[in-house]
């Protein structure tokens, strides 16, 4: 698989972008905010539906603008897609796929697979569970736009039972006649809070439990004098929601269980007016040894970890026949001499790499292929980014 052309309309600093893009290695050189990352920004968020540097679409758009347009034709397997987004500041974003409108944005997952190796990979293993749960709902959603919509769902869900549940804790305080109603209306939403949370849980297991043993390899190639890495879910209504190791998840089982939690958790959530059961709460557990490494993980042992987890997602996908484009972010400045080695081993064999650095000088021996250099300008309709030959 590979993005034969791409284009991008006031998309972040690039006011107009245009580039077609051979299956080999390019790489993109610019002083920071000259706009390289931007690049590949826009071909993970066709990938994604969703950024890796920011949670809400409005910073996308080029200041001034009402909306961007990010395009790629992309080639896999002799068939040639081209999906086009329409990223509104404000509003519901639109899709196009060879120029037919799409019903949702979503029909897009899957017509590009690409996985990013950027800085805040490090966040993967330092930061907070959010962080870890973001990156295991992206690899579940590059199955397909079915799990990407139970978890638009889910949040929906999520919104709305929390709101009622400010509602019951104020009814409650003031002893309204109407407390039977909310709470007849709570169940109701638990019931959608359950099954819509049932489906997610199950799906990021699963994906998890695929995960896992290429994580374990590639961490002890990078570091095999470290104690051995490995990774487990952790939900936040108790282990009993996890399968027995090398079966799938139970999606009814595990319903059973967030309807058992949220009627035991009942009255601590409306007295706290939050919903405290169901998988945005849950966390995964990147273990190194027999510690969760956050905490007390080196910053190179930490590096390791969240390179072994891209590592990991590149061959999950390939596992499933497919090449995803490769994209690195300004990693290599980032890495020591050995783990810059195993990358650049690892990346040889892709039909697509794409890397940005701040000087060239930041690109190791090995690596092939044609640079280009970004630049900006001012004129009279702003700063923004420019691309040429060296």
């Amino acid at each position: 698989m590979y993005v034969r052309h791409l284009s991008m309309r006031d998309f972040r600093s690039w006011r107009s972008f245009e580039l077609d893009l051979p299956p080999e290695t390019t790489i993109f050189v610019g002083h920071n905010g000259f706009g390289k990352t931007n690049i590949l920004e826009a071909l993970y968020y066709l990938t994604t539906l969703r950024s890796h540097r920011v949670s809400t679409d409005a910073p996308l758009v080029h200041h001034g603008c009402a909306s961007a347009v990010i395009a790629a034709t992309v080639e896999h397997n002799g068939r040639e897609l081209t999906a086009e987004l329409t990223v509104n500041a404000v509003g519901t974003n639109k899709a196009r796929i060879n120029t037919a409108p799409a019903r949702r944005p979503r029909e897009l997952i899957g017509i590009l697979r690409s996985v990013m190796f950027a800085p805040e990979d490090l966040l993967l293993v330092r930061g907070d569970p959010g962080d870890r749960r973001r990156f295991v709902d992206e690899l579940v959603a590059q199955q397909g736009p079915r799990w990407v919509a139970a978890r638009a769902d889910y949040d929906k869900v999520l919104r709305q039972r929390t709101a009622l549940l400010k509602t019951a804790g104020a009814v409650m305080r003031r002893g309204g006649s109407d407390a039977a109603s909310v709470i007849s209306t709570l169940d109701v939403w638990d019931g959608q809070l359950a099954d819509l949370g049932a489906q997610i849980t199950a799906a990021r297991v699963d994906v998890l439990e695929a995960l896992r043993p290429h994580v374990v390899t590639a961490y002890a190639a990078i570091a095999p004098h470290s104690r051995p890495a490995d990774l487990r879910y952790r939900p936040a209504a108790g282990p009993h929601l996890l399968p027995v190791p090398g079966q799938p998840a139970a999606i009814d089982e595990i319903r059973d269980h967030l309807l058992a939690g949220l009627a035991e958790l009942r009255g601590k959530e409306i007295e706290r007016g939050v919903c405290l059961v169901g998988p945005h709460r849950d966390d995964i557990d990147v273990i190194l040894g027999d510690q969760v490494a956050k905490g007390f993980a080196s910053h190179g042992e930490s590096w390791s970890l969240a390179l072994s987890l891209r590592l990991g997602s590149v061959e999950l996908l390939r596992a499933d026949g497919i090449e995803p484009v490769l994209m690195l972010d300004d990693v290599f400045a980032e890495l020591d001499a050995a783990r810059r080695r195993h990358l650049v081993e690892f990346t040889a064999s892709a039909q697509q790499l794409l890397i940005t650095a701040a000087v060239a000088d930041d690109i190791p021996d090995g690596v092939g292929g044609r640079t280009l250099n970004i630049d900006t300008v001012t004129d009279d309709t702003g700063r923004h980014s420019l691309i040429s030959t060296p």
